[in-house]
């Protein structure tokens, strides 16, 4: 085996990152941006805006923020603009959706105790705006950006929503921590998750990346902690429970209840069990 020199290691380097990154955003800028959209819409006392002009100037500030993102993917000024204007066309739409999506928390959630809690304080609603602001630029086929945005609400949260999957509206996740939603997965409306759940793929086949490989979820599901739900085919009614620790491969039909028995055993503890009987 051949030992590359110091020299040539930081040629190759510079040249395969030269390649590599050609196309690619700042990560910090793109981090940035994406809490600073999610303040302004939700969180408005981190910025002050005495007249509506004020709010006015920031959303244009937004804009020319994305656009210098977006042209470190695309190197084109007018596909620049014209992605920019799509992309904040759609913000009122995507505002009202995450609107519902944080009702649907304050009037599923015991614990949720007002409408500007949810805003600011559930790592659930948080990952839920970042993945639909994400989602719009994944329709408008823009590349990487879409991912940064939504790996970043990953490493915040815990929730990992890819930005190609289809989610209705009034989506509640619970808690959310380890909840991970594939790329083609759908889920209907009035859905909501709990910790744990995952919805991927039976086959992670690199040939088969173009099919669809996660579930469909119907309106009104809730699925349980822990449940695991897989396959591309794998269809859950509307309006059924998936218990939580359920694996499921399968469809299951509208007005479902799926849940997974164990047994547990309660005793006094004296004598213990011999199998419990030892010491490490």
């Amino acid at each position: 085996m051949l030992v590359m020199t110091k020299e040539s290691f930081i040629s190759k380097l510079f040249i395969q990152n030269t390649k590599s990154f050609s196309t690619f955003p700042d990560k910090e800028s793109a981090e940035k941006f994406i809490d600073g959209l999610f303040d302004f819409l939700f969180f408005p006392k981190s910025v002050k805006h005495k007249e509506v002009s004020d709010l006015e100037k920031d959303f244009e500030l937004f804009k020319g923020q994305f656009a210098s993102l977006v042209y470190d993917v695309l190197y084109d000024g007018n596909k620049v603009d014209e992605v920019a204007d799509t992309f904040f066309e759609a913000i009122p739409d995507i505002y009202q959706k995450l609107i519902k999506d944080a009702y649907a928390v304050l009037n599923f959630d015991p614990a949720a105790k007002s409408l500007e809690e949810v805003l600011v304080a559930y790592p659930g609603f948080y990952a839920t705006a970042i993945y639909r602001l994400s989602h719009q630029l994944y329709q408008q086929n823009i590349k990487i950006l879409p991912r940064l945005f939504t790996e970043y609400a990953h490493s915040k949260t815990g929730i990992d929503i890819h930005p190609g999957a289809k989610i209705g509206e009034s989506f509640f996740i619970d808690h959310g921590t380890g909840i991970v939603i594939g790329e083609t997965t759908i889920i209907g409306n009035n859905v909501k998750l709990y910790q744990g759940v995952t919805l991927g793929a039976l086959n992670v086949a690199k040939e088969l990346a173009k099919t669809k490989r996660h579930p469909t979820i119907k309106d009104n599901v809730i699925i349980y902690s822990g449940a695991t739900i897989l396959g591309g085919d794998t269809t859950i009614g509307h309006d059924s429970v998936i218990g939580g620790n359920v694996w499921l491969t399968y469809s299951v039909p509208s007005f479902s209840i799926v849940y997974h028995k164990s047994e547990v055993r309660v005793k006094d503890n004296n004598p213990l069990p011999e199998a419990l009987n030892f010491v490490i």
